[in-house]
């Protein structure tokens, strides 16, 4: 079994200035908007970060699931940790693993080309987990979410080269990395700092919230080939943090340079 972090999806009380600070500061290329997420009432944009995605949703309308989540984490910040499972029998392996440890489904689509499963964030203490699986089976090209083909040209790693990890926070990190673990049927890795859960191509750390937002996707860590340029922009844009990080969107940026 093979788990890839595909997608990181933010949520913003505001869109355009958001995706205005990632651009810039990231070095990315927006590469999609998707109409469809209008019935959920919400408007987004998606940036591709190497080969995989970020996203950033915004509420177009009152009473939201995006909205709520808003509103219990005190703005902006971690929403989604959306996967790509390597084959149908183990994403359904999978999804029958969350719900028989009473992790309930928030939104479901299956086709024969795609499933796609979201784990109610209260279920999984922290943030959406999504387990996606569709007919092309790569990793690095053929991707739902963004259309299926047509964004590859808008990849530019000269600043910001991929995602190699997540930060998810709760009181009792311990916890929170075993049901995490429990769910995706993965080991914890006894050998990092904190208690860590690694995917194919990256890790989910799991840290105590010391920020007061409580729990959720609190941080992302990213590799990088201009830590300079990252830094001098998110200066001009009140996101610098230290030379190690920067916040945007409500959510930490750790910098590991390539």
């Amino acid at each position: 079994m093979s788990i890839q972090l595909r997608q990181i999806c933010l949520v913003a009380e505001q869109l355009a200035p958001v995706v205005d600070d990632l651009t810039a500061i990231l070095g990315i290329n927006s590469c999609y908007v998707d109409p469809g997420v209008a019935k959920f009432g919400l408007e987004n944009n998606l940036m591709p970060v190497g080969r995989n995605f970020l996203e950033v949703v915004a509420p177009t309308q009152d009473n939201t699931a995006a909205g709520r989540y808003l509103q219990r984490r005190g703005g902006d910040g971690g929403y989604m940790v959306i996967t790509q499972i390597d084959t149908l029998n183990e994403h359904q392996r999978l999804r029958q693993r969350a719900l028989d440890q009473g992790v309930r489904i928030a939104h479901e689509h299956s086709s024969d080309q795609w499933h796609l499963s979201q784990l109610h964030p209260r279920d999984m203490q922290a943030a959406f987990l999504e387990l996606e699986w569709n007919r092309e089976e790569d990793f690095t090209g053929y991707w739902n979410p963004v259309g299926g083909l047509g964004w590859e040209d808008k990849v530019q790693q000269g600043t910001t080269v991929d995602f190699i990890g997540v930060e998810l926070q709760s009181d009792d990190p311990v916890a929170l990395a075993n049901h995490w673990a429990n769910v995706t049927d993965l080991s914890i890795d006894a050998n990092a700092a904190d208690p860590a859960v690694k995917f194919n191509n990256a890790t989910l750390r799991f840290v105590t919230a010391t920020d007061g937002r409580g729990p959720g996707l609190g941080g992302l860590d990213i590799r990088v080939n201009d830590r300079q340029s990252i830094l001098q922009e998110a200066k001009k844009r009140n996101c610098y943090v230290n030379d190690q990080q920067v916040n945007i969107c409500g959510t930490r940026w750790y910098l590991h340079d390539s």
